[in-house]
């Protein structure tokens, strides 16, 4: 990825893009099982910790869980990108450090979340995730969700749609699915981070049906249709959704704050706000959310 001819983006030697060109379709198509099988690969890493029962589960500065299987994970990631893109910056929850002054300069970068729902691999249950984005201008354009012991991947780029694998099944194409007004809405929910707002919220919204997940599937599960929306009024980070919010945005859905606007990447503080996800074009479901 060093001569324009190939079309991907330039960089100077301290990661400062020099040229603003951005990704064509076609080369995303071409990227995106290589970034399936990078993230399958940091999935084995954390699966051989998984499996070995000794996480080292340390806390972070805020108190929130790192493991080992986290850091596999990370080096996994970031080695494999530096291989397949080695002039696009690399920007992981494990190595995010990096000021302001140097990453508002990039047009184009990969958002890493190596391990998202610690929580729930410490306790087991299988609802964690590796999540690969690729962010241009502040817009996630490819992303890779993948849960290793359900053995599921999520995969979209934009122009080249969204999709579902489940082991080494054919994978599938997928689409949000609006509400049918009358009908019980089907709401993902955090498994780890329930709130009484939330609790209330839905409550306003009427007849519904609560599905419990962790980790960014909850995003995914509303791209594949099997939940209409989720409202997520909890702090999260740009790594927590990144990738997810790119399959959703390929699926026909929306991942937007209060006001409607889609979330934002590469921000100076990059906690998110109150999001919601839902079907672009479900505005009956959009104003029971209470999106202006």
């Amino acid at each position: 990825m060093n001569n324009q001819d190939d079309g991907y983006v330039m960089c100077s030697g301290d990661g400062r893009q020099t040229i603003p060109q951005q990704l064509t379709a076609k080369q995303r198509k071409t990227l995106l099982p290589q970034l399936v099988a990078l993230a399958h690969h940091a999935g084995e890493a954390i699966m051989e910790i998984y499996r070995s029962g000794e996480t080292g589960t340390v806390s972070k500065a805020d108190d929130s869980p790192l493991t080992l299987a986290d850091l596999a994970s990370h080096k996994a990631i970031v080695a494999g990108l530096k291989k397949l893109t080695p002039d696009i910056p690399v920007l992981s929850e494990e190595a995010a450090n990096i000021p302001y002054d140097k990453r508002k300069k990039w047009i184009c970068f990969w958002l890493v979340d190596p391990l998202d729902g610690t929580k729930e691999f410490i306790k087991r249950n299988g609802e964690f995730t590796v999540n690969i984005a690729l962010i241009e201008n502040g817009i996630p354009v490819m992303g890779v969700v993948y849960a290793p012991v359900l053995e599921v991947s999520y995969y979209a780029a934009r122009g080249a749609g969204a999709f579902v694998q489940h082991g080494n099944d054919v994978s599938q194409a997928i689409k949000v699915k609006s509400h049918v007004p009358g009908n019980t809405i089907h709401v993902v929910a955090s498994r780890s981070h329930s709130d009484t707002r939330t609790e209330a919220l839905l409550e306003q919204m009427g007849d519904h049906k609560s599905i419990s997940m962790g980790s960014s599937l909850k995003l995914c599960l509303v791209a594949e249709g099997e939940a209409h929306c989720y409202p997520r009024l909890g702090p999260t980070m740009e790594w927590d959704t990144a990738a997810a919010h790119a399959v959703v945005s390929e699926a026909g859905g929306i991942v937007c704050d209060k006001a409607g606007e889609a979330l934002r990447y590469n921000k100076e503080d990059m906690h998110n706000p109150e999001f919601f996800v839902y079907p672009a074009e479900d505005k009956v479901l959009a104003s029971l959310l209470g999106i202006h």
